[in-house]
């Protein structure tokens, strides 16, 4: 595949313009895709569902990027970037606009999952894109610069959407992210360059992939971890409200601490990955089981003895999605990094599914303080998952590698 290069060493302003219109991207589409956790309730009390069914959307959403990620991306693998990349984000804004429009939770259902289509690909190239678009030693960089997107969407996307959606209802919270999305189409156009997309994958090759021992240790600690984090996460807007007993304004701050912690490790990230790869990997893996674990004992406490734990959240949240991706192309032929992309997206939304559904079981049966300590059950599995199958041979290979 085509690659920008410079010869000074620094980035460019040609590389620098569609890196920011990546991660703005990557703000919209996060924005979009964590909007129903902040609206949960309100959602809800327009169709007379229950928490625990408007979930049903979240998880129909995750399990359809699930389903989707691998064959579309085999279809998209022909199609060059910037070509693929306008035609998702104007097919992210149509759904959004179906919506905004939904007049039953069927047909919000449904174009939900419009948007799940789009998702799908887009998070299964976008990693490859921003790597594409820099140099070789600035790949950690591009990454960091998506994270910095998902992470301004938990600070600002869906703290913002949930106060739109409380003051002038839900639908207008989508109408307005649709409307982003248009107006990012048009920046795509103008600053993106033509980035081929190289030899197109052959299903074929698939069963290849899996025999790349490091590759199936990164699935398997991803479909774990984002088991246990959704389980938490899917509800932790309901959990604030009734177990740590906060108003809603403090529920809407209590998700900014969130993001911004996000913010902040994606910087330290950009500065410090590379040198220390392996800590960053262990403690996105072992914070997020831990802080599962001290949602119930922290809430109701004070404000800023739950809003500690968030910080550790929101942070491995940022340095798993940086470190995870950049171990999966550092792991990958060239050729085969956006279908092995695809595959861990699709991986990552099993998780998000499997996650809110095990959530809502673990609300229905044992009420919603449960969601704590049942996802951080499943981070401690994640934990041993990540040390026995991805930790032991990263330290090896980089033993052999130093001689």
């Amino acid at each position: 595949m085509d690659r920008m290069v410079n010869d000074g060493g620094k980035m460019t302003l040609r590389q620098w313009l569609p890196l920011i219109g990546l991660a703005c991207s990557a703000f919209v589409f996060n924005t979009s895709e964590f909007m129903p956790i902040g609206l949960l309730t309100d959602i809800g009390s327009t169709f007379g569902l229950t928490e625990a069914g408007t979930g049903v959307m979240i998880t129909a959403y995750a399990w359809a990027v699930m389903l989707l990620s691998l064959p579309l991306m085999v279809i998209a693998s022909r199609v060059e970037f910037k070509r693929l990349l306008l035609f998702v984000i104007a097919l992210f804004a149509s759904g959004q606009f179906l919506s905004a429009a939904a007049p039953t939770y069927l047909v919000l259902v449904l174009a939900r999952l419009v948007v799940a289509c789009a998702h799908a690909v887009f998070w299964s190239v976008v990693a490859v894109i921003a790597t594409r678009l820099v140099d070789v030693e600035h790949g950690p960089l591009a990454i960091s610069m998506v994270s910095t997107g998902t992470a301004v969407a938990q600070i600002f996307g869906l703290p913002l959407g949930r106060a739109i959606g409380l003051l002038v209802g839900w639908r207008l919270t989508f109408a307005c992210v649709g409307t982003v999305a248009l107006v990012l189409v048009a920046y795509v156009a103008v600053v993106f360059p033509a980035l081929a997309a190289g030899e197109p994958f052959d299903p074929r090759r698939v069963p290849l992939l899996f025999r790349n021992r490091l590759l199936v240790g990164i699935y398997a600690v991803t479909v774990l971890y984002a088991t246990a984090y959704y389980t938490g996460y899917s509800y932790i807007e309901p959990f604030l409200a009734q177990v740590a007993g906060l108003p809603a304004g403090d529920i809407t701050f209590a998700l900014m601490v969130f993001g911004v912690a996000g913010l902040l490790a994606s910087l330290i990230c950009t500065r410090w990955y590379d040198g220390h790869r392996l800590g960053f990997i262990g403690f996105s893996v072992v914070g997020v089981a831990a802080v599962l674990l001290l949602m119930r004992p922290f809430a109701g406490v004070t404000l800023v003895a739950m809003l500690a734990p968030f910080v550790i959240w929101g942070a491995c949240n940022t340095i798993f999605s940086v470190g995870f991706q950049a171990e999966l192309i550092r792991c990958t032929r060239e050729d085969d990094a956006a279908v092995a992309m695809s595959i861990f997206s699709g991986i990552f939304n099993l998780g998000i599914g499997g996650g809110t559904a095990l959530g809502g079981a673990a609300v229905g049966a044992l009420g919603i303080g449960s969601i704590g300590v049942v996802g951080g059950a499943i981070g401690a599995a994640a934990m041993v998952t990540c040390e026995l199958f991805l930790l032991r041979p990263l330290r090896s290979r980089r033993m052999r590698e130093n001689g």
